[in-house]
Formats: C-alpha cells, sequence, structure tokens
C-alpha cells in the first residue's frame, strides 16, 4: 500500500471544497526565489504524492505532497485536510542538498 493513500483522498475532497492559503504558506510561496503560484500548488494537490504523513501535527493531521510545477520543477505542499477546506500550511521548492534525488526522501544529517 502506498504512503498516505487514505490521507491523500481526504486532502482532495477537502481542496474541492476549499483550498485556504494561510499566511505562511503566502510568504513562502512569495520568496524571490521560488515564487509559486496557487496554480503550482493546486497541480501539486491534484496530481501529487504523499511523502510523508504527520497524524499528530498540532494543527491537526497533515502530510507533506511531493508535485511538480511549472518547467518540472519540484514542489513540496505541506496541506491538512479540514472538513470544509484544505489548509495550505507551507509551499516550498526542496532543497537538493536535504532531499534525495526523486526528492521523496529527506537526507539523514
Amino acid at each position: 500500500m502506498r504512503i498516505g493513500v487514505d490521507i491523500l483522498s481526504r486532502v482532495r475532497a477537502a481542496a474541492g471544497k476549499k483550498v485556504l492559503f494561510l499566511p505562511h504558506a503566502l510568504r513562502q510561496m512569495l520568496r524571490p526565489n521560488r515564487m509559486i503560484t496557487r496554480a503550482e500548488v493546486r497541480r501539486v494537490i491534484a496530481k501529487g504524492e504523499v511523502i510523508e504523513n504527520y497524524l499528530k501535527n498540532a494543527r491537526g493531521p497533515s502530510c507533506l505532497l511531493l508535485g511538480f510545477g511549472d518547467g518540472g520543477r519540484p514542489i513540496h505542499v505541506v496541506c491538512s485536510p479540514k472538513e470544509d477546506y484544505l489548509a495550505i500550511i507551507t509551499a516550498y521548492l526542496p532543497d537538493e542538498s536535504e532531499w534525495s534525488n526523486d526528492f521523496k526522501v529527506r537526507m539523514k544529517k
């Protein structure tokens, strides 16, 4: 079984209702070296995969998604499905030195 199949279905169902970008997510997306668009985040939600599951997060169950944005660039999105919306906690471009070549596995320090 793939990691996070259940939470992924909850993520997509919540996103179908409403997507709420939290202030931290917007700040991270708008950093000059990132410039991640809302459309790219929505693409990650629709087509990405769960690479980490955070079932005991203070904000409620959440997960880290990996997907690809404009030009095929990898994007990580941390989100939390709620009853009426999907909360986007943050979105960033994964650092090649911190992740495996496919950006799915966090490297040990």
